[in-house]
């Protein structure tokens, strides 16, 4: 760390948090269907939270290393876990984004602001087979934003994937890579689906290196914008550059910019490949959390590369810290912050961690979310010139995790 005067971006400063759901057999079969809105309902839970967050300046010291002038416990105002599951069941949230500034909401229900939250699984809990996007309500159960078509056993189901981006001019773009019996065994290679700012599917993008679009970050440029995606399926990172009008968006070029992350199929975490994605747009490099090869790496030039420039080069490496980062988000002051799934290195004494990081590969701290492994996953920043908001998933117990935090207190 550079000195003993760096305030880290949230993680440093917020209290262990979350639910302590006892631990079943598949923690993924948790389901809160009510929200937890400013520790008021569900006193069961309220008091599991009340005690996590009791020893939170404990934590907070351990979590730095040692106590610290600078690492004062800050108690997020306000503070909020929000259900994800919404009227049809659908579990195992996974994409998180903020409708931007500046959205073109028309007649629709989105506002600038607001978190939408992608799910991968159906109500029996079959990975690739959600069908659902919701509007996570800050004062109610979460509203379906999309739904895709019900698929019957058997058939192919959507599986929305941490794939989530929303542009300005009133478009949503998601991935989905989907299974027919929720295994990796029938995983597809999916596609990319062009939503309105009505909720209405109105184009699909598809094609040879549309290969399980897993994650996704875009430079939105109005009417133009390119989309950076990672392919969990290819071990490859895609870019798409995309004309986007007022009734559809359309690719004009694809390009593979990175290749050769590690990739599989695994049993309990569906795929294990390249996820998380960061653009730089001050140095124009391109950040890439593998889960597999346990590392992130940068990619120079991708908005302009003309071919792939194999994996990059890794800027951090940390078998201590990392364990299997997935999606992955830049704070304000310039740090990386990396969920891990926890099937990579498996460290039970560090169950559903959020660690962040600076882009030199230096570690800052960790934070947890969950008691349970694997519920770290999909998160987002959002700020503006007064307050800063992180949005994470717990895909164990199907909630999302809400900060807000005062811009003063970030440096």
């Amino acid at each position: 760390m550079e000195g003993n005067h760096v305030v880290t971006f949230c993680l440093r400063r917020i209290t262990r948090v979350g639910a302590n759901i006892e631990k079943k057999e598949n923690p993924m079969n948790h389901n809160i269907s009510a929200d937890v809105r400013n520790h008021e309902t569900i006193p069961t839970i309220k008091n599991r939270v009340t005690k996590l967050l009791s020893v939170g300046k404990a934590l907070c010291a351990v979590f730095v290393g040692m106590p610290r002038a600078d690492a004062e416990a800050f108690l997020p105002n306000p503070f909020r876990i929000l259900s994800t599951v919404p009227t049809n069941g659908d579990l195992n949230p996974y994409g998180v984004a903020f409708v931007p500034l500046g959205f073109q909401s028309g007649t629709g229900p989105l506002r600038p602001g607001q978190v939408l939250v992608s799910n991968f699984n159906n109500n029996a809990n079959l990975q690739g087979t959600g069908t659902t996007i919701v509007r996570v309500s800050l004062a109610g159960p979460p509203v379906v934003f999309f739904a895709g078509p019900p698929h019957p056993s058997g058939s192919t189901g959507l599986g929305l994937s941490t794939a989530l981006a929303i542009l300005q001019r009133g478009f949503v773009i998601v991935g989905n890579v989907p299974s027919t019996d929720g295994t990796s065994r029938t995983a597809m290679p999916g596609s990319l689906l062009v939503i309105n700012n009505q909720g209405q599917l109105v184009s699909t993008i598809s094609g040879p290196h549309i290969l399980g679009p897993w994650d996704m970050t875009v430079i939105d440029k109005g009417n133009q914008a390119i989309a950076f995606v990672s392919m969990v399926l290819s071990g490859d990172v895609v870019r798409l550059n995309l004309d986007v009008s007022s009734s559809d968006v359309t690719v004009t070029s694809t390009t593979v910019i990175a290749s050769g992350y590690a990739h599989r199929g695994d049993p309990s975490a569906f795929e294990v490949g390249p996820t998380g994605l960061v653009y730089d747009p001050t140095a124009d490099v391109l950040y890439v959390a593998s889960t597999a090869d346990n590392a992130v790496f940068s990619v120079q030039d991708p908005r302009t590369r003309p071919s792939s420039g194999g994996r990059g080069t890794v800027i951090y490496s940390d078998p201590v810290h990392l364990h299997g980062p997935l999606a992955m988000a830049e704070a304000p002051n310039g740090d990386l912050i990396v969920a891990n799934s926890d099937v990579i290195n498996s460290n039970p004494a560090l169950p559903s961690e959020y660690v962040e990081f600076t882009k030199q590969g230096r570690f800052i701290t960790q934070l947890s979310i969950d008691p349970a492994q694997g519920g770290s996953f999909g998160l987002a920043v959002n700020a503006n010139t007064q307050e800063s908001f992180l949005a994470a998933v717990d895909d164990n117990t199907a909630t999302l995790i809400h900060w807000r935090m005062p811009m003063a207190d970030i440096h």
